[in-house]
């Protein structure tokens, strides 16, 4: 390195809490960050994972009603009764799924309240996993609950960064603390 070349600039390895709780500055022309783009990509992902669950549920559900451990309580044992139960499964899977497809497309637009409920509906997910193996012992498997747990994850990570959450909140008109709002 030259004498000229000024010495790259390391980052603090923590930030004071006032830079941290800043509000992001009001920039309507903001472009869309890699984070949000991939936190709606990820919300698609869970979406397509969820549709392989729906699916797995529909072709094994003769094998579910087989084992001695499922309970269909409230419901008709006969055939019409168990494909009764089967789409009430199936329509309600669809129904969330639908939804988070749905906010998918808004956090992909930049809507703040869509973003904080797919992170709270991850938070609440890896919540439940994390009890599950801790209070009853479930087993956390390869085919089905680290690929959840993974999007889930990899999601709030997504979401909760600093861009993704300026962007969200880029409309958001604000008095700055020196002086009148930004026009």
């Amino acid at each position: 390195m030259s004498a000229e070349t000024p010495a790259p600039q390391k980052r603090a390895a923590y930030e004071p809490a006032a830079r941290l709780l800043k509000p992001p500055r009001y920039d309507p022309h903001m472009k869309r960050p890699i984070s949000t783009i991939a936190g709606a990509a990820l919300i698609l992902l869970r979406v397509l994972a969820g549709v392989a669950v729906l699916v797995g549920i529909a072709a094994g559900w003769n094998d579910i009603l087989a084992d001695p451990d499922s309970v269909l309580e409230g419901f008709d044992p006969s055939p019409e009764g168990t494909q009764a139960a089967l789409w009430l499964v199936l329509g309600t899977g669809a129904v969330v799924l639908l939804l988070d497809l749905a906010l998918a497309f808004l956090v992909y637009r930049g809507i703040n309240w869509a973003r904080v409920v797919v992170m709270l509906i991850s938070v609440l997910s890896i919540s439940t996993s994390f009890t599950a193996w801790w209070a009853q012992g479930q087993e956390i498997e390869i085919d089905g609950t680290y690929v959840s747990l993974s999007l889930d994850i990899l999601v709030l990570l997504a979401l909760s960064s600093r861009s993704a959450a300026a962007y969200a909140r880029r409309n958001e008109r604000r008095d700055e603390p020196d002086g009148p709002a930004v026009t």
